[in-house]
């Protein structure tokens, strides 16, 4: 019991707010149970399938050929695929983050990762059709370029500010997922 509160404590956290909440005003108590419930099954529904490719990925794909793409001696062919398959991407971000420990455990760059992970974040395809169609061209491009070098600027610095105990322990820790 005492691993499954250490483990879990948010939660019980969380359970016992809700149960605060419902005794002092059963209303937003329930309202606010219902919204937890939601919230909670649509992350379920969301995570599933991206566990799942997340899996077979991790199987499938050979580690030497993630190398070859994403990996140290990539270059400019792994920072494209790197910011291409982060612009693409059209999940919350909390799921991005198992897909970088994939990425990492298969001996990607670490700067292709964070490239990856920025990107998915700040440049998405679906993002700027939505900027494009509410804010302009001329404001989606600006923020675009600005975005682009903002991301390339973090993921060259962090990389160049890791000490080589740092990407090992990085990678280490990648390995045991």
């Amino acid at each position: 019991m005492k691993t499954a509160i250490k483990k879990y404590w948010f939660l019980f956290v969380m359970v016992l707010c809700n149960l605060i909440i419902w005794t002092y005003d059963p209303e937003i108590g329930k309202t606010a149970l219902a919204f937890s419930g939601k919230n909670f099954i649509n992350f379920r529904f969301i995570l599933t399938p991206v566990f799942i490719c997340i899996g077979l990925m991790d199987v499938w794909v050979e580690r030497e050929k993630m190398i070859r793409i994403m990996g140290a001696n990539s270059g400019v062919k792994g920072i494209t695929v790197a910011i291409l398959s982060g612009t693409i991407t059209a999940v919350p971000i909390y799921v991005l983050l198992p897909v970088a420990g994939v990425l990492l455990k298969k001996g990607c760059r670490i700067s292709n990762v964070v490239l990856f992970l920025c990107t998915s974040a700040s440049i998405r395809i679906p993002l700027l059709l939505f900027e494009i169609s509410s804010l302009g061209i001329s404001f989606t491009l600006m923020r675009f370029c600005l975005n682009l070098f903002a991301v390339f600027a973090i993921a060259f610095i962090i990389e160049g500010l890791l000490s080589d105990k740092d990407r090992k322990e990085i990678y280490g820790n990648a390995e045991k997922l």
